[in-house]
């Protein structure tokens, strides 16, 4: 049952039921839009973070890449479209493990 960190973005819309579909029984979102978030950091259930580069700002995107560094957790980037997060998430071997699972 793994979890997914999407960091960025004010809505998720469909991409949780879509995210499921794909192997992430667990979706949390961090939207990032007030300041409190970067301090908030990574929960510790987590197994691994997709960034939406297109609703994120620089320094919180600098922040969870190195907390997910520290915490040894892949890190992915990809645009909000469904297909982007799809390219970025089914093109890595780690991900397409959760999926085998």
């Amino acid at each position: 049952m793994p979890s997914l960190l999407v960091v960025g973005a004010d809505h998720l819309g469909n991409m949780p039921e879509q995210l499921a579909n794909i192997g992430f029984d667990d979706v949390m979102h961090l939207s990032g839009r007030k300041s409190q978030s970067v301090r908030k950091g990574i929960p510790e259930k987590i197994d691994a973070v997709l960034v939406l580069t297109d609703y994120i700002n620089h320094n919180l995107t600098k922040v969870i890449k190195q907390q997910a560094k520290d915490q040894e957790l892949p890190i992915y980037y990809a645009k909000r479209s469904w297909c982007s997060v799809q390219k970025a998430l089914c093109s890595c071997e780690h991900v397409c493990k959760f999926m085998e699972n």
